[in-house]
This record gives structure tokens, sequence and C-alpha cells, in this order.
């Protein structure tokens, strides 16, 4: 049996040079290995390095014959034969779909395969708290991509300090996100940093459903890593053919969005913090696709039969088909907004006829601090600077009413 120890089939995350070169750079366990290869014979420096280079790494020859000579390494002990015959056997021990190495390349790998769980996840019919559910596997995803980004670029991912256990402690996304080198866009940031505060929003509490609420965003953030994983490691590593378009039993309505605004079950805490979240984003930030993946979907009629079988048609910019489609969505960032006597006269229709722009709306505004701008429930218009309100305060005003009993019901 072979000794784990000096085989790298690991379980942890390889340990990152805090200055390896990009490109190059071997393990310590592969410098083991390599001396064992000289060591037997019949292997030339050529030889060697085929094992060890692939597309993610290159290492330049001298170094296999800087670790044959012992120019460099000279104290690094040679693995046994057993761990030489098990290497040996087991090469190339690779995925068959990309080519990465299941050693070398883990935390690429791993990386993968947590994005396609994170979709698949999210797809598989029947489940309820899908969202959540994407949501911590999409971090994991994301977080693995960047480890393996910063240790080919040499970077030390790791905290100064170690667990309990004598372990090394490796940067969470956010850190990896605030590092000045990282490759992230600014808009997939944005979109990350929301997803990051809606796990806190829902880690440990009651949501129900918040799938409809955040699908754009979490459209994005697919789109965000295939785009980000093909940048960092190359096209060839991209998801596409892993997961094509999906198919549904949804029909989209002119009433769905409104219907989905009004659902009863988005939870207080977790829409206070998606107006608020998105109160402080500029509107250049609001409408970049790598924060939310909008689509309109149009049921279209074909005569040409080259287009008839399409699923998806693709509108030219600037034809007046997109056009139409650019008002649909700006609709979706331009909140609608109202000022204290329209929110009143809504909640009045919603069957509370006692209650008063004043003293009622003013006091409750003045209880909850509900201008504060963190909240979300509204913003400074744009005429005279008077505060205008948005369809989500509404909606607390209602709770309030319903909390009151009798109050606003009867005389």
């Amino acid at each position: 049996m072979t000794d784990s120890s000096e085989f790298p089939i690991e379980d942890s995350i390889p340990t990152p040079k805090p200055k390896r070169k990009r490109g190059n750079g071997l393990e310590r366990w592969e410098i083991a290995i390599i001396k064992a290869m000289f060591a037997r014979g019949g292997f030339n420096d050529q030889h060697v390095q085929a094992y060890f280079t692939r597309p993610t790494r290159t290492v330049n020859h001298r170094a296999f014959g800087e670790i044959r000579t012992g120019a460099k390494h000279k104290s690094a002990k040679a693995a046994s034969e057993e761990v030489l015959d098990a290497f040996l056997a087991a090469w190339p021990d690779v995925d068959p779909d990309t080519g990465l190495s299941r050693s070398g390349d883990e935390l690429l790998i791993k990386a993968r395969e947590a994005m396609i769980a994170a979709v698949h996840t999210f797809n598989g019919a029947g489940l309820t708290f899908r969202a959540e559910l994407f949501i911590v596997t999409c971090v994991i995803a994301w977080t693995y991509l960047l480890h393996a980004w910063f240790k080919r670029e040499g970077i030390d991912y790791r905290y100064s300090d170690k667990t309990k256990q004598g372990a090394d402690k490796y940067w969470e996304l956010g850190k990896c996100l605030k590092h000045d080198k990282s490759p992230v866009s600014a808009g997939a940031k944005k979109n990350l940093e929301f997803l990051l505060e809606i796990r806190h929003e829902i880690e440990h509490r009651s949501t129900s459903r918040i799938d409809d609420a955040i699908g754009g965003e979490l459209q994005a953030s697919c789109i965000n890593f295939n785009e980000a994983l093909k940048s960092m490691f190359g096209p060839q590593y991209g998801l596409e053919k892993r997961l094509p378009i999906a198919l549904q039993f949804v029909s989209f309505g002119d009433d769905q969005r409104t219907r989905l605004k009004q659902a009863a079950d988005l939870p207080p805490h977790v829409a206070t913090f998606i107006n608020a979240f998105e109160h402080g984003l500029s509107d250049e930030e609001l409408a970049n696709p790598a924060f939310r993946y909008r689509v309109a979907f149009v049921p279209i009629t074909s005569n040409r039969a080259s287009g008839a079988d399409r699923a998806i048609e693709f509108v030219k910019h600037g034809s007046a088909d997109a056009e139409a489609v650019n008002q649909v969505l700006l609709k979706e960032v331009n909140k609608p907004r109202h000022t204290a006597t329209e929110v009143a006269k809504r909640v009045q229709a919603k069957g509370y006829p006692h209650f008063k722009e004043n003293p009622h709306h003013r006091n409750l505004v003045k209880q909850l601090g509900a201008k504060n701008p963190a909240k979300g429930y509204g913003c400074k218009g744009d005429y005279e600077g008077h505060w205008v309100w948005f369809d989500h305060w509404i909606d607390r005003v209602v709770e309030h009413c319903k909390e009151n009993g009798e109050k606003y019901t009867s005389a």
C-alpha cells in the first residue's frame, strides 16, 4: 500500500508558494517523483518533462536538469519506488472532457464541477429552496476559481494564522474579490457582493421562496463565471457544452412581474436588503448585465423555414425590435415612485380607509427611520429634493396596518 502522505491524491487544497512565477513552479510532491524517476534510470530530462507539463502549466526544461544535477532542490527527498510505480500507473490522470490534471488542476476542476452542480440544483424539479442552494454552491465555485488563478499567478491566498489543527486557512470569496489584482470585472464583483449579502440575510433564517425575486442576479453570476473561466484559463474550459438551454413549463404573461413583486412570501428582511442594495447602485451599475441578467421573452412566429425551429432569436442592435425590448428592460430599472399622499391613498385602497398621511404616515416614517437610504424604502425625488417612496414601502405600511388590527379599518 502506498503512503498517501507522499503521493498527492489530496483532500485539501495544495499549498501555494508565495512567490511562484506565472506558468512555472513544481509542487513538492512532483519534485519527489522527478527525483525518483532519475534515480531509477531510463528517463532523460525531456522524458520527465513530458509527465509534468500540461495546457494549464508549462515548466521550462532547465528545471528538470537542475533537479537531476542537484543544482536545485538538493535537500528534497526522492519518492519511494512504490509511490513512483503508482504515479506511472495512474498517468495520465486527466479529466476526459477537458484534459485537466485531476491532481495538478484540482482547483479548476472543482470550480467547474461546483458551478455545474449549482445550476443542476437550481434547475431540479420539485425543489423549494433552489436560490439558497444555488448561492452556496455558486460561492464555492467562484472561490475555487479565484484560488486557482491566484495559485497560477503566484499570489499567496492564505491567512497568516492557521487553524487549531495547524492547517492553512485560505481566503474566502469576499477577501479574494478585494485583492488589488483580482481579475473579476466590476459588474461581476457587484453581482457577487449582492449574492454574498443575500446569503448572509438568508443564513439560518426562514426565507420561503426568493427564486423569482433574484433570478436575474443568479443568471448573471452563471454567465459571469463562464466568461471569467474562459478568460482566465482558456475557451476550451467553458461550460456551454455541459449546460445547454433549459426547458421549462412556464409561460410569461404581461402581469407576471407585478405578481412577483407583490408576492407575499418574500421575507421582509430580504426585500428590504434588496431594495437597499439596489438603491446604492448607479443606473449604469443596475443596467449592467454582469450584475443582473434580464431577458425579454417574446413569443414569435416565423415566415422563414430557417428560423421556424429556433428557440432563441437574436435581435439586431438598433432595430425597432431591439428598441421595444430595451424599453421593457428600462422599465425594470426605473422603479415606480410615490409621494406620501399617493402612499396613503394606495394603503386606503387596500382596505385601511382610516390610514391618513398626517399623522399616521408621518409618524410611521419617524418610528421606522424609513428615510434612511440604507433601508431602501425610498429616495429623494427629482423635484426640489422631495422624498418619494418605492412600492416596497407601501407593502411595509400595509404590513403595519395589519399588525394594528381595527385601528385603520373602523372609525
